[in-house]
């Protein structure tokens, strides 16, 4: 029976038949295996598709969900980004409570998911947690050198990001009104500070005024102070709150000065001498045309190292304001106590102080008279306009310190006005924020060099590479074939 060509024939299909079975068996158990018992090997170089123990054991402890939005324009090409967000995604897969889950929107292509998330801008990670979110630019994921993306630093800020997202609770920054501020509610371009307000609630602050003739008390908490251009004088019990909660409570200021009403009317120059940080009485003029925008503004771009700066100085970004006062530390400053004072940014060395300004009459320098760079100052040859002052307690003469306050001094009134805050104003604005309230603070995660690869070829090479594709694989190809073809003939 089993000489029949039939029986051979259903022997044949019964034997293809089982070896499809026992293909599809064996793939579909290697797939179940992958599934459920899953183990992943990362080959590169940098370990670029790893996460850190340290970020491992913050995210795998979160004590809420994250939900994290990467937004997309057309030109973007951020491979590092998303190989990190898929690695978050997966180290948290097997815990409900606090995993995190993704989502790629395209803001132009599907505009109801993005006004349902509010979000209006491509190339930026919005970060949610129940009612809290935080959002993290792209170009915060990198480190520059050069003007070229150096590094990539994303799991420090997107893992900080997300314990700030996770955890209860939020900051909250406090705006001084009484003595005729700048006002958060006020969306008039030159006065108003509505566009400011917008951008820290993005950010995950809560912002509210104060009126300290009225509450008598500055909040249990309150994690900064923020004073925006005041005209009229503190009293002297308010003078001794903002002492207090930033020396004996290791509070946070963050004050912007409008020249025209000198510090000692407003109450506070004794405050800020003993924070280091001499405020002069003039109007900085400037006679370098590459300094001065067409409209009058003042054009800075000298900046010294410092997380407030940073952002600046990584991006080229220049410093647009309008009035402006000199801000420097206080040469006859103690050198102890741990006060630590730097000039964040600077005017051109054509810049001075003029202290007999007039309104309609072009500003010229008088000797012995005007602010001029003092000798010895750093940095040398320009005028300060902005400084940051911290100061940090040693206990003991043990190898740490121990938080203190912190104060930043603008000496300008309108740079976060509605009109003002754009660009690199709203990037020192933001950053001033951050470093005072300790969010700039970087956990202990190395950064990654970003891989480039780059095909050098000349007109000569390309020549040899086309006819090596057009000629030399195709003829190869036949001759091969025509070997075979000969082979079988003969």
């Amino acid at each position: 029976m089993f000489t029949s060509f039939r029986a051979a024939r259903w022997l044949r299909t019964l034997n293809l038949v089982l070896q499809a079975i026992l293909f599809v068996a064996l793939f579909g158990g290697l797939n179940y295996v992958a599934k459920n018992h899953a183990w992943r090997f990362d080959l590169t170089r940098n370990r670029k598709f790893s996460l850190s123990p340290e970020t491992l054991s913050y995210i795998q402890n979160l004590p809420r969900p994250v939900h994290l939005v990467m937004t997309l324009s057309p030109e973007s090409d951020n491979p590092e980004a998303r190989g990190l967000i898929d690695e978050y995604v997966y180290a948290t897969a097997e815990r409900p409570a606090g995993r995190i889950t993704k989502e790629v929107l395209d803001v132009y292509q599907n505009r109801r998911r993005a006004e349902e998330l509010g979000i209006d801008q491509p190339d930026i990670l919005v970060l949610l947690s129940d009612d809290k979110r935080r959002v993290v630019t792209v170009n915060e994921l990198y480190a520059l050198k050069d003007k070229k993306r150096h590094s990539f630093h994303g799991e420090q800020v997107l893992t900080a990001a997300m314990l700030d997202v996770a955890s209860p609770g939020r900051q909250k920054i406090y705006f001084l009104v009484g003595h005729a501020e700048l006002r958060l509610g006020d969306a008039d371009p030159s006065r108003g500070l509505s566009a400011a307000r917008d951008q820290l609630k993005l950010r995950n602050f809560d912002v509210e005024e104060i009126d300290l003739t009225v509450n008598r008390k500055i909040p249990d908490d309150a994690s900064l102070l923020v004073i925006t251009a005041p005209q009229s004088k503190y009293s002297r019990a308010e003078q001794e709150l903002l002492r207090q909660y930033l020396g004996t409570n290791a509070g946070r200021m963050v004050i912007f000065l409008a020249p025209g009403t000198s510090v000692m009317a407003l109450g506070l120059d004794d405050f800020l001498l003993d924070w280091g940080v001499l405020v002069h009485d003039d109007v900085i003029a400037d006679t370098g045309a590459e300094n001065v925008a067409e409209n009058g503004d003042l054009l800075i771009r000298a900046y010294a190292q410092h997380p407030v700066t940073k952002t600046l100085i990584d991006y080229g970004a220049t410093l647009r304001l309008g009035v402006a006062r000199t801000v420097i530390p206080d040469p006859g400053r103690s050198l102890g106590g741990g006060l630590h004072t730097v000039t964040l940014a600077a005017t051109s060395p054509t810049a001075w102080g003029e202290r007999s300004f007039r309104g309609g009459v072009l500003p010229r320098y008088d000797p012995g008279i005007d602010t001029r760079p003092l000798p010895g100052m750093d940095p040398p040859d320009r005028l300060g306009v902005g400084v940051a002052s911290e100061r940090l307690g040693v206990r003991d003469n043990l190898p740490f310190s121990v938080r203190g306050g912190k104060l930043v001094v603008f000496g300008t009134g309108d740079l976060i006005a509605n009109a003002r805050i754009e660009q690199g104003n709203l990037a020192i604005f933001l950053n001033a924020v951050n470093w005072a309230v300790d969010r700039d603070r970087q956990l202990r995660i190395p950064s990654r060099p970003v891989e480039r690869f780059q095909l050098t070829l000349s007109a000569a090479d390309f020549s040899r590479l086309r006819y090596a594709l057009l000629l030399i694989l195709p003829g190869s190809a036949l001759v091969l074939g025509l070997l075979v073809y000969w082979t079988r003939r003969t």
